[in-house]
């Protein structure tokens, strides 16, 4: 009968908390009686009125009885308040361990934040190749000196598979205010504005993407691995970053021992909702038994089929790296 009392008692707090917004509940436990009456023993009390006073008074009195009882009633009815507490909070505002467990994806994501990177694609006149990579050799190795160790560049690349005629440049940067001194060099340094002049002289079209890289896929340092590299890049639907670095997460694991992973990185300015990742192989033959061999791997082919739902579209490009490259 004090249960059913109970639930009674308290359900015009959980319809002022929901209609109100606000309201919390924790006024169950802490509520003053009006009256000092408590409901006849063996007589079943109920609030007919949602009115501030009939609920305080009854809420009281639920409290006073359940303090005459034993142990056991205590202590369900002290944690009656919290569990209808925790239930309006769940609503309001997520469960504590929904929010806990976005937190800590978050956390592993942006776990690497103080580095920013950046994809820089230029589409090259295709008489102009020679000038062009005669240009940038000049050009962004001079920019590494001149702000280092804030401005990095990870790499530089012509394309051999996949939209011909272009070049490839990630750039790594000690936070946003790296990248914003390089923005102001190229304006204001007469060096830098006649070397950018140049470089747009010899191409058809420029994009860039600001870029941060995934915790459990940190940049490589610079290497020399006299081969090929393999941008492949996802456009991924809206809302499913997550869940594809969680899969990733564990897919690399089938992969890395035989392949090397140069980086992972999503977007965050520019296009959207993109992921982009490199690797590194001595070939193309040896790309193609790498690749097959991860398919023996537990757990790769559960990988592959949890992330191609998530995709929209994907390209892949092969890519050969400039003398002056970090990465070649």
């Amino acid at each position: 009968m004090l249960r059913s009392f109970q639930t009674v008692a308290q359900r015009p707090t959980l319809a002022i908390g929901l209609g109100r917004g606000w309201l919390s509940t924790t006024g169950l436990a802490q509520a003053k009686p009006n009256s000092t009456a408590t409901p006849p023993s063996g007589t079943a009390t109920s609030v007919e009125s949602p009115l501030p006073t009939s609920f305080t008074s009854a809420a009281s009195a639920a409290d006073e009885s359940a303090s005459s009882s034993g142990p056991e009633t205590n202590d369900t009815n002290a944690s009656l308040p919290k569990r209808a507490s925790s239930l309006v909070s769940s609503i309001l505002h997520g469960s504590p361990k929904a929010k806990k467990e976005a937190n800590d994806t978050f956390s592993r994501v942006l776990a690497r934040g103080k580095y920013v990177h950046e994809l820089v694609k230029h589409r090259i006149k295709p008489d102009c190749m020679d000038e062009y990579v005669q240009v940038v050799s000049e050009f962004y190795p001079r920019i590494v000196k001149d702000l280092q160790p804030q401005v990095k560049l990870c790499g530089s690349w012509l394309t051999a598979i996949g939209k011909l005629d272009s070049a490839i440049h990630v750039w790594e940067y000690e936070g946003y205010p790296a990248h914003s001194e390089l923005l102001v060099q190229l304006h204001t340094n007469p060096v830098y504005q006649e070397m950018q002049s140049k470089i747009q002289r010899l191409v058809r079209s420029r994009s860039n993407q600001i870029m941060l890289e995934f915790a459990f896929w940190p940049t490589s340092p610079p290497i020399v691995t006299q081969g090929i590299y393999e941008l492949r890049s996802y456009q991924l639907k809206a809302g499913r970053l997550l869940e594809w670095e969680s899969n990733w997460q564990r897919g690399i694991e089938c992969r890395k021992d035989h392949e090397k992973p140069i980086g992972a990185w999503f977007s965050q300015l520019g296009k959207l909702n993109q992921v982009h990742h490199m690797w590194a192989y001595p070939d193309l033959e040896t790309r193609r038994l790498n690749r097959e061999e991860a398919w023996t791997k537990d757990g790769w082919a559960q990988t592959v089929y949890n992330t191609v739902r998530l995709i929209e579209e994907m390209h892949t490009s092969i890519l050969m790296p400039l003398p002056y490259s970090p990465l070649k």
